[in-house]
């Protein structure tokens, strides 16, 4: 399968495609080449994917000149040093405003690697090229970029378009299991935000996709950046519509932070946590059917992800902890917290005012594992 399909952000000047199929690590020089002012790229990637992809990038690149930064891989590079690490190579290797930076690797490259093109020179081209299904559907796309702070995830950034994503649906053969289930807690999120239809479909479909079905992947791939970049069209810097796609990181960016963002949950393991919870709230406050988070966590244990805050190993703080925690969240407006609730599967909105009495007893039954 060679095809790609195209998905267009549209955000006028600073509108791209987001290029989705199997093959197109190996076809990158043709789908880059139009937006080179001369023939220099330099690659930010880290020792995993650089060991299984840099290779094919490289030669994809060939009459190119290619300087390369490998950085370690993991959440803790998406800090303070890494940032530095990172523009300081950009700036020694010459990287001019009119270059190109290419973010090889998941959303942790992505994420850095875009924030250093940023404030590069007062602002980089760079592209994405996502080798983790997160950061294929989710993270890539949008112009999010920015690191953590010991306060929180995501805390320093700004945001700043790609010039091009490149989704390679065949790198995905490589990724372990976990890292593949953790990608599909942001896939699951689009369902539940805003098409069931969708949901439903996964319910069918889901449990094929860590097996590797090419087909059934693209389709995930195509239709979760379809609603995404259909959000950020709306609303590229989160002033409304753009918030529903933080369905259930409220929660999960302060299970991250408790487990120290490190590999004993993954971001996506959090967000599908984050999510059945958010569905459990919805429906403690009447707001949707008490089927619903049911059916939620039914279809995430089915694809043997977690569901409840039992679900995550080691010890977390208790209910008044996990809220200081929560109170460090972007989303917080005038020191409220801000929730992406549910009137159903597939209608998320924003709500604000939320009782945090019925939160704290929600995080008690879910640390009991109800």
């Amino acid at each position: 399968m060679n095809d790609a399909e195209t998905v267009r952000v549209e955000l006028g000047p600073r509108s791209y495609d987001v290029r989705i199929g199997q093959g197109l690590l190996a076809r990158a020089g043709r789908e880059i080449q139009p937006l080179l002012s001369r023939p220099k790229v330099a690659v930010v990637t880290d020792e995993h994917v650089a060991a299984l992809h840099l290779d094919t990038l490289k030669a994809a690149l060939a009459g190119i000149e290619v300087a390369t930064l490998v950085l370690s891989p993991g959440e803790a590079t998406k800090g303070w040093d890494g940032l530095r690490q990172a523009t300081e190579w950009l700036l020694a290797a010459k990287v001019e405003r009119r270059d190109l930076v290419i973010a090889l690797g998941g959303g942790v490259i992505g994420d850095l690697a875009g924030f250093a093109a940023a404030i590069l020179r007062r602002g980089v081209r760079f592209v994405q090229v996502p080798t983790t299904l997160l950061a294929q559907v989710d993270s890539s796309v949008g112009g999010k970029t920015g690191i953590n702070s010991p306060h929180g995830k995501n805390l320093i950034g700004a945001f700043h378009q790609p010039s091009l994503v490149l989704a390679d649906t065949a790198v995905l053969s490589t990724l372990p299991r976990r890292e593949f289930l953790a990608g599909y807690g942001e896939v699951v999120k689009y369902g539940l935000l805003g098409d069931a239809g969708f949901f439903s479909w996964l319910e069918r479909n889901g449990p094929a996709l860590p097996a590797g079905d090419p087909e059934l992947r693209n389709h995930a791939v195509v239709r979760s950046v379809a609603m995404k970049a259909a959000i950020v069209a709306r609303d590229e810097t989160e002033e409304g519509d753009r918030a529903l796609l933080n369905l259930g990181h409220t929660f999960a960016h302060a299970l991250e932070a408790a487990t120290g963002y490190s590999q004993r949950l993954l971001h996506g393991e959090a967000v599908s946590v984050g999510c059945a919870l958010a569905f459990d709230l919805s429906a403690r406050l009447g707001l949707c059917p008490q089927e619903d988070p049911v059916r939620v966590r039914a279809h995430l244990r089915a694809m043997g992800m977690p569901a409840s805050l039992a679900d995550v190993p080691g010890d977390l703080p208790d209910a008044e902890g996990l809220l200081a925690l929560m109170a460090q969240d972007k989303k917080v407006i005038d020191g409220r917290l801000r929730f992406v609730l549910a009137r159903g599967i597939g209608a998320a909105f924003v709500a604000d005012g939320i009782d945090i009495a019925q939160v704290r007893s929600l995080l008690k039954d879910s640390r009991a594992g109800y």
